[in-house]
């Protein structure tokens, strides 16, 4: 059997809430997933949502139990260390831990795959750990230098040559390496994925494209380039198509997906889209990697309403790997 890890994310956000209540939901999901967490935090939400199913420590692959919620208890906080949907160092700290160990299992495969509930970048930083977010310590722990940013959804898929950097710094730094390396990663993925043949489209960075350089020569000096190399390689990529219309297109059918400029130029049709259905994937690891496409929701948390069918399209979206 492919286990599937699931780290429990910040544990005053939203994430044992999701976790429990997906597990709970779909026993295909139960038989084989492996909580990366904390069993004091996650009996806490066990009793607030009334879920039966019994939560089982182990520490090896041997002593899972398909019948119960499993879990390798991680860094185990209990409810008095910190305050639900409050930002804390400690919550911080075990959040990265979490994940640390769920790459531990991975790599000694395991675990096939890691799903990923949500962290507080703030929290994260406080607890010691100066990562832009989980793309950068998955890509730090697994000695990536080749990864990207795969947001997944039924009606648009979208890749970022850029993330979490300022717009003027994703400007400045965009070049026609990172570009190809970026659609190549996208061609690869979706093959893996099952597109056999997939058509992709690259966002211009600037209004129409920049117009012939009226309103920026970067689709002329650095895109267009990686564009035409890409095809080299027998890729299907079409652009700079400008990004007024180019998410529409794929919306359509037109592209299978769009290579994105930087972090909000994806982001934005995405989670206009299907806020609550994304799937975050970082493409180029070793190991397969889904996440939700939401943050901690602090302002939810430890309500009991926070909605699970982003994690539940997470973890469908990591067994499509092949």
């Amino acid at each position: 059997m492919e286990f599937i890890g699931i780290t429990m994310g910040d544990p005053a956000g939203v994430g044992p809430e999701i976790i429990l209540k997906a597990l709970n939901k779909k026993e295909e999901y139960r038989k084989n997933s492996i909580v990366f967490g904390s069993k004091k935090v996650l009996d806490y939400y066990k009793k607030l949502l009334n879920i039966k199913c019994k939560l089982n420590i182990i520490t090896s692959i041997e002593e899972f139990r398909e019948e119960d919620i499993n879990i390798v208890n991680t860094f185990d906080i209990s409810m008095e260390d910190f305050k639900i949907g409050k930002v804390s160092k400690i919550c911080g700290h075990a959040a990265y831990e979490y994940i640390k160990n769920s790459i531990n299992w991975a790599l000694q495969n395991k675990i096939k795959s890691v799903v990923t509930a949500p962290l507080n970048k703030e929290a994260l930083h406080l607890g010691g750990h100066n990562f832009q977010g989980h793309t950068e310590i998955f890509a730090t722990l697994t000695n990536t230098k080749r990864y990207a940013m795969m947001l997944w959804s039924e009606p648009l898929k979208v890749i970022h040559v850029s993330t979490h950097i300022s717009l003027k710094e994703a400007c400045e730094k965009l070049n026609k390496e990172r570009i190809i390396e970026v659609i190549k990663l996208a061609d690869e993925n979706l093959k893996d994925m099952g597109i056999n043949n997939p058509k992709i489209a690259v966002a211009g960075l600037n209004p129409h494209s920049g117009e012939a350089g009226i309103f920026g020569d970067e689709e002329i000096k650095k895109i267009y380039p990686a564009i035409q190399e890409a095809k080299k390689s027998n890729i299907d990529v079409d652009g700079p198509v400008p990004p007024d219309t180019v998410f529409l297109k794929a919306f359509k059918g037109e592209y299978d997906i769009v290579v994105a400029m930087y972090h909000d130029q994806g982001h934005i049709p995405i989670k206009l889209l299907a806020f609550d259905l994304g799937v975050n994937v970082t493409v180029g690891l070793p190991i397969v990697r889904t996440s939700v496409d939401h943050g901690t929701a602090f302002d939810i948390a430890g309500k009991g309403s926070a909605k699970e069918k982003s994690l539940l399209n997470a973890l469908e979206v990591a067994k499509m790997f092949k």
